[in-house]
């Protein structure tokens, strides 16, 4: 009996050159090679075809320059056909991302900037894909951390960098800006995690008790020791130990610090036996200690062995595309159900924040308390807060912002209240501002408005 061996050909290169592991080819050595290639067979053969038709080829005029063209034409079609080969994956993935509703530019929009060639326009979809697998990837590995705009993402990144690594780590930021959050995202991130993980606020503790929180002591170390007790350090051999506001920490107290880091051992206090312990260092400031250390206020040794690692945490100002997301996220852990209309979210974007987000969470719990009808109005907001994010409120104060900060936070607040009102659509937004879209992009660039957050909210 006979049978028939059906062969299937692949139905493109790159399916025969997945099937057949071992040979894989970089487009680097391959397109160059290509070209390499078709030039010397076009030497050859021309040279074949001058020896074969020698007589004909010296009788006619224009036998050769037609060969030329011949030669010319194929091989720009054979490039252009290499070119559509090597391009059509990427540009069927361009229009597939810009299909997408989380693509930054509005689905509707049909029109594109002519002004700009393929090559530029893929750099554009390939830079807005980046950034927004970049805030996906924030917000999968950091779930505890509110914030995906461009300054937290630079920390995300750091702490991805650090926390394998047995590193000090020295967190620096203004009061409420998220250290603690910080710091247990290092150690979630770090191959220490599972093991202890030990807080120590160095100003909750009082100064007399703070050593004997860090240390331990022995029974009868001092009058009331009733029996031993194991100190911060000990408790988190193996682990991690977070030391918060470690700028207050006394002098004294400072030097016993450093040996510890130093040498990995301690006693307790009364004791004279040393314990050694295998901790990981987390320190988190709200102050300057270079400033301390000038001052004489916190030992230079200690600063340095500290500061092995910078992280420093943005205040809430400088992310305020973060504060979208933010609100909504206060909302949701209301006692009741909240929203937040566009008006309020306006005077919270315009708002300097000086306490950073526990300022902000204080405000969202207070308003909603207020907002009787589950939608956070602008008078539902503290006063102090609308009165400091009013400028022409504030017009007479003596620490008023600047005419162009002021101005800009202004035109801020009425194109994010748009955004929110075309649920992110900028031609919409346009529409609604009596501008062109142009004119909306560049504003959008020149104060800092993040769409994309802006649209994650109407999701929500």
């Amino acid at each position: 009996m006979a049978f028939k061996k059906k062969f299937i050909f692949p139905t493109s290169l790159s399916q025969f050159l997945g099937r057949q592991k071992y040979f894989r080819i970089s487009l680097y050595v391959l397109i160059p090679f290509t070209f390499s290639a078709l030039s010397l067979m076009w030497v050859l053969l021309t040279y074949g075809f001058k020896d074969k038709f020698k007589a004909a080829w010296s009788g006619s005029l224009w036998s050769f320059p037609v060969w030329g063209i011949v030669i010319t034409v194929l091989t720009f079609l054979i490039g252009l056909l290499i070119t559509l080969l090597i391009l059509r994956p990427v540009r069927r993935f361009v229009q597939d991302a810009e299909k997408m509703p989380v693509y930054p530019k509005s689905p509707s929009e049909k029109e594109r900037d002519r002004s700009k060639d393929d090559l530029e326009h893929f750099s554009l979809v390939f830079k807005q894909v980046t950034e927004l697998l970049s805030k996906v990837e924030a917000k999968e590995l950091f779930p505890g951390i509110i914030g995906q705009s461009r300054a937290m993402r630079a920390v995300f990144n750091h702490i991805l960098k650090v926390a394998p690594t047995d590193t000090t780590v020295l967190i620096s930021g203004e009061s409420g800006t998220g250290k603690e959050l910080v710091a247990q995202s290092v150690f979630e991130h770090s191959n220490r995690k599972g093991k202890p993980f030990i807080k120590l606020n160095c100003v909750a503790i009082p100064e007399t008790l703070l050593e004997s929180e860090l240390f331990g002591y022995e029974k009868g170390a001092f009058t009331g020791a009733a029996a031993q007790k194991k100190g911060k350090f000990e408790l988190a051999d193996g682990g991690t130990i977070f030391l918060d506001e470690i700028g207050d920490m006394p002098l004294e107290t400072q030097a016993k610090l450093l040996r510890v880091i130093q040498e990995k051992e301690f006693e307790r206090l009364g004791g004279s036996a040393s314990i050694r312990v295998d901790v990981r260092f987390v320190a988190a400031t709200n102050k300057n200690l270079r400033e301390l250390v000038a001052s004489g206020r916190f030992r230079e040794d200690l600063y340095h062995r500290l500061n092995v690692f910078s992280i420093i945490l943005p205040p809430l100002r400088e992310r305020r595309e973060d504060i979208p997301l933010l609100a909504e996220h206060f909302c949701g852990k209301a006692m009741k159900p909240v929203q937040i209309s566009p008006q309020a979210l306006q005077v919270l974007l315009v708002y300097s924040w000086p306490g950073n987000v526990r300022e902000l969470q204080n405000a969202i719990e207070r308003a909603a308390v207020l907002a009787e009808k589950g939608i956070i109005e602008p008078f539902h907001i503290a006063p102090q807060i609308t009165t400091s994010a009013t400028p022409e409120l504030n017009i007479n104060g003596m620490e008023s912002a600047s005419l162009d900060s002021r101005i800009e936070n202004i035109e801020r607040g009425i194109i994010i209240e748009a955004l929110q009102r075309s649920g992110g659509n900028q031609v919409k937004a346009a529409q609604l501002l009596g501008i062109n879209r142009r004119s909306l992009v560049y504003r959008i660039s020149k104060l800092g408005i993040d769409v994309t957050s802006l649209k994650s909210v109407q999701n929500l």
